[in-house]
């Protein structure tokens, strides 16, 4: 009998279980973050344990409860590691880095700027970025992505639920540096085109491992590698972009690419080509 909290086959409806997400993975990344303060030598080496690793690790524990209460495991939300898992993490990675390879050439060729060689740069400052961006992705998609994403699909349908997220996903960038004015707008458009195209990775392969490999790739090349600022952070590349005398959304300015013309436009057309290529059929209920 179907009632405010159960469905028609008497299990808790969709729309509460990501609720309990929501609340499961506040309190598990509370905890982890208070368990980390005790202990400083996280603190004194960041490179070594960047902070969004610690945010995983609470939202993999918030779905590995949700997922306990439910009889299924790890694998059902896309992280059923495997060769197939890592070639697709690969091509994701390959992909988010040619995207953002893009948005740099149409704002170099619009005379937005021009990429300088930094002389500080390195292969360990490479490295270290890859391993930051890689914590950051798997703690961002696993959030945006996984079982959240997942039951708003079932019960809302995949279109409601990637708007509702990318919504979201937009506004939790707001406190971020720059965001203030026409920037905000623009930024805030732009990232919430790139949640949907992340959206669009997972119901393409039914796996977190594309999202996961594109927004490392997307956020490795803009930030350690061509040296904008990522989200409006700054970040020391290996080239120092030097921006010339034009209007800031030909390149995003000192917040990024992902706040140009550039982004909009490319992020459009990944999107429209996922959607074409999208399987037909949904998950069971």
């Amino acid at each position: 009998m179907a009632t405010l909290l159960h469905g028609p086959a008497g299990t808790l409806r969709n729309g509460w279980k990501a609720a309990l997400f929501v609340l499961l993975a506040w309190t598990c990344n509370g905890t982890v973050f208070t368990l980390r303060a005790g202990l400083p030598w996280l603190a004194d080496h960041p490179a070594l344990a960047p902070a969004p690793w610690f945010s995983f690790l609470a939202f993999l524990g918030a779905t590995w409860l949700c997922l306990e209460g439910e009889g299924r495991r790890l694998a059902s939300v896309g992280l059923g590691l495997g060769r197939r898992w890592g070639w697709q993490l690969l091509a994701g990675a390959a992909g988010g880095g040619a995207l953002m390879a893009l948005m740099a050439l149409g704002g170099f060729l619009a005379g937005g700027f021009h990429l300088r060689l930094n002389p500080a740069a390195s292969l360990a400052g490479l490295l270290a970025g890859g391993w930051f961006y890689l914590a950051v992705a798997c703690s961002e998609e696993l959030l945006f992505r996984g079982y959240l994403f997942q039951r708003l699909e079932r019960g809302l349908g995949p279109w409601p639920a990637q708007v509702l997220l990318a919504l979201l996903f937009a506004a939790l960038h707001w406190g971020n540096p720059g965001m203030s004015g026409l920037t905000r707008a623009w930024a805030s458009l732009n990232i919430a085109i790139a949640g949907i195209l992340l959206g669009l990775c997972y119901l393409r392969t039914r796996s977190l491992a594309l999202p996961i490999g594109l927004h490392l790739g997307w956020n490795w090349t803009q930030g350690t590698l061509l040296g904008f600022g990522v989200s409006g952070i700054p970040n020391p590349g290996w080239w120092t972009p030097v921006w010339h005398r034009r209007a800031a959304w030909l390149a995003g300015g000192s917040f990024g690419l992902e706040a140009s013309l550039m982004c909009t436009g490319i992020c459009l057309a990944a999107c429209l080509a996922l959607a074409r290529a999208l399987p037909e059929t949904r998950p069971d209920q």
